[in-house]
């Protein structure tokens, strides 16, 4: 029904996945009988062989991990041994944890749908009224919440919580891959309070995970929890046949990137399906994107076929949202423009085709909205590429997007900037000793003597603060020392911002993107902590000119690797803002620049670096050629290492020098843009060889001859994009990769 639409000099690649039967096997014998006649209300009478794998380990009273692709009943997988242990034992308590409150509201309409007797959900939430909050800590067996509120609202006051706590059985973990990073790292540290409280209640509670596909499930499981777990993997679901296609709008100007509109590609190809009666989702990155291909998609179709379009984002209210999710299941609309707010497991129903404006960051995320085609039958997946460095990459390399194994992701609970908040808050939930290593850690004992307000005594370390030390820890930022960014016509909070990126991202006129969204600063004020924002709709963005020094602090691991030194280690970062530029955001062109006073900031972190040989630099060896050549190779190896580890460009920094005091040579640094590191640096150091090929063919595949977005140019380059040799750099990669 698409064949002639896919055609044209856009279509960069096509191909089609074959279907896959399902591999069955009948309801477990001792499934209570309860949830086995819920099950059969539902028309379940047999299991995927994945979701029999995860209640086995189960029951055998391990710790799980289900990996498996979208719409593979992963949810069952947890609910069955949960929904089990409750009808068994109603007295039994089970959490599970949702990164966002509309996926705890869409499992409690699931769980409320299968009616199991005895078992009584509930939601605990910052939206749950205050009168209501006793009464489900008193009633509820099965409480679904999310990190934020387990971190302030239930561990501090595990008093309250002490027969849920007691009385613990399970703890769902779901869409465990959303814990990487910062986020991660907290979520690490949360996790394992709250299994010292459950032990201190006399609990020992089982958890199970459910994960979008990723590289490293087994060890991003036990970095949340420190504990072993089993790895489901082997998906056992059907999956229908699948077309898949990645659309590359017109190139306008080759030397400048510049393409047409993603938006307006996208809007086409979705009028077209919605007008053949094809229900169809087109994911897009901001709320501002989805409008837009919503308002263009209407436009370019007849009235009746209009009323059934919709987009769906974030901002809406509860019930906006949920009269669209109804409309979807129900087959009433045809069309939805979204967010990546519906890229997680919500229930949509049936749909036949998905589109992706620009790759959304990680090739897992781009399976799980791909994953959303062919519920109905054979499906449509399509990529439609923006100008930046990995869409193009993987418009002209199409295997290595639809060959990869997706993305490894990472996080570091021991980060000392991210633990010492959960060492004090664990502190105050109760005196630390040597029996907290097995839950917290050995790094949280060791942090503790660092800690301020800790005090040593003969119960061990205790919280002698005044204040409430979980309420000054954000799970989201490495640094109790944040900026935050304030609505100033409302007064709202959209966000925080790290105080080593305060300067560059949120000094006075800059404009600020929060979810996709535009802001313009109209203030920083620097001792209140605060950024002061009001919506901002032009058409320009801003950049910042920044002067950034390392110093190797630590060097932790060196190896010769690609024929030259590489290390990984532990560098500290100074960064001053001096200037920032307002741009044009279709031409690249400078509006104006704008000189800034700010103080300079320095943040210890972990970095990859390596020192090119001189055979390696032979012909590069002269100024300006050595620094252009390796400013482009940094900036083309941070464009493609968040096809490594599950990252954003935003989260890596870099600097390339022709002279560093340390290493005595020209050099090359790639660090973790949070303070501490996050294991980014890491991965890079250990997948270094693969890093430096798809960097090479990167830069040999772009069409440009000097350098544009798609390759060599950062958005966020502190020296503005000067000094840039794609030539030189693709001679220093190619060098490294024949030393391999």
């Amino acid at each position: 029904m698409w064949d002639d639409l896919l055609a044209g000099e856009e279509l960069a690649y096509l191909t089609t996945e074959p279907p896959r039967a399902s591999r069955s096997v009948p309801l477990p014998a001792e499934l209570h009988p309860a949830v086995r006649a819920a099950l059969a209300r539902q028309g379940i009478d047999d299991l995927y062989a994945h979701q029999a794998e995860a209640w086995a380990a189960s029951r055998a009273g391990g710790h799980v991990i289900v990996t498996t692709g979208t719409a593979s009943g992963k949810t069952l997988a947890f609910n069955l041994p949960v929904l089990d242990a409750l009808a068994t034992e109603p007295k039994s308590r089970a959490i599970y944890l949702y990164p966002t409150k509309a996926l705890a509201q869409d499992q409690a309409r699931s769980l409320a749908a299968l009616a199991v007797p005895k078992v009584k959900a509930a939601i605990y939430d910052g939206d749950t009224p205050r009168e209501q909050r006793w009464q489900v800590r008193k009633w509820a067996n099965l409480v679904l919440t999310n990190p934020d509120m387990l971190h302030v609202g239930v561990l501090p006051r595990h008093d309250l919580w002490a027969d849920v706590l007691h009385n613990l059985r399970y703890v769902v973990v779901d869409e465990a891959h959303v814990y990487r990073g910062v986020f991660g790292s907290h979520v690490g540290n949360v996790l394992r309070r709250l299994r010292r409280m459950a032990r201190v209640y006399g609990a020992e509670p089982q958890f199970v995970l459910a994960s979008a596909t990723i590289a490293n499930p087994g060890e991003l499981a036990r970095r949340l929890l420190g504990l072993e777990v089993t790895v489901v993997a082997d998906d056992a679901a059907p999956r229908a046949e699948r077309t898949i296609a990645l659309w590359n709008p017109e190139l306008l100007d080759p030397e400048l990137g510049l393409r047409a509109s993603p938006l307006g590609e996208a809007s086409r190809l979705a009028a077209a399906l919605v007008q053949r009666g094809l229900r169809t989702i087109c994911f897009a990155k901001s709320r501002k994107a989805a409008e837009l291909v919503h308002r263009m998609t209407v436009d370019r179709v007849d009235p009746e076929t209009a009323a059934r379009l919709a987009p769906y984002r974030a901002g809406y209210t509860p019930q906006q949202r949920r009269e669209i999710e109804r409309r979807l299941v129900e087959g009433d609309l045809l069309g939805v423009a979204a967010t990546d707010a519906l890229e997680l497991g919500i229930d949509i129903g049936l749909l036949d085709c998905a589109i992706s404006v620009g790759f959304p960051g990680t090739v897992a995320s781009l399976r799980q909205q791909w994953g959303r085609a062919g519920r109905r039958g054979h499906g449509l997946a399509v990529l439609v590429a923006s100008e930046d460095a990995l869409d193009q990459y993987f418009m002209r390399e199409p295997e290595t997007l639809l060959g990869r194994r997706v993305e490894a992701a990472m996080l570091d609970h021991a980060n000392p900037r991210v633990l010492d908040g959960h060492v004090a808050a664990a502190a105050f939930e109760g005196p630390l000793d040597d029996d907290d290593r097995d839950t917290l850690g050995d790094s949280a004992l060791e942090r503790a003597p660092h800690v301020p307000d800790l005090r040593k005594t003969p119960r061990g370390w205790v919280y002698a603060g005044t204040d409430y030390p979980a309420g000054r820890t954000p799970l989201r930022s490495a640094s109790a020392d944040a900026f935050s960014v304030v609505d100033a016509s409302t007064g709202t909070v959209l966000g925080i911002v790290e105080h080593e990126r305060a300067y560059s991202t949120v000094h006075e006129g800059a404009v600020y993107l929060h979810l996709g969204e535009q802001w313009l600063v109209q203030a920083l004020d620097v001792p209140a902590r605060q950024a002061l924002v009001e919506p901002f709709g032009g058409d320009w963005y801003t950049q910042v000119k920044k002067e950034t020094s390392t110093d190797v602090e630590e060097p932790l691991r060196a190896e010769r690797r690609l024929g030259l030194e590489l290390t990984f280690g532990r560098v500290s970062v100074t960064e001053q803002v001096v200037a920032y530029q307002r741009k044009g955001i279709r031409d690249q062109a400078t509006i104006s620049t704008v000189q800034l006073d700010l103080p300079a900031t320095t943040f210890d972190t972990e970095a990859v670096w390596y020192v090119p040989t001189d055979s390696q630099l032979e012909g590069l060896e002269q100024m300006p050629t050595l620094l252009s050549s390796l400013h482009a190779a940094e900036h083309a190896m941070i464009a493609i290492l968040p096809l490594w580890a599950m990252c954003d460009r935003w989260d890596i920094g870099g600097l390339s020098t022709n002279y560093h005091d340390d290493t005595g040579a020209a050099t090359v640094f790639v660090y973790d843009g949070h303070s501490g590191g996050v294991g980014i640096a890491e991965r890079g150091f250990d997948q270094f060889e693969g890093w430096v090929a798809d960097t090479v063919r990167l830069l040999d595949g772009c069409p440009c001859e000097h350098g544009c977005p798609s390759c060599v140019q950062s958005p966020k380059c502190g020296n503005l994009n000067e000094y840039l040799d794609k030539e030189g750099a693709l001679t220093l990669l190619r060098r490294m990769s024949i030393s391999a």
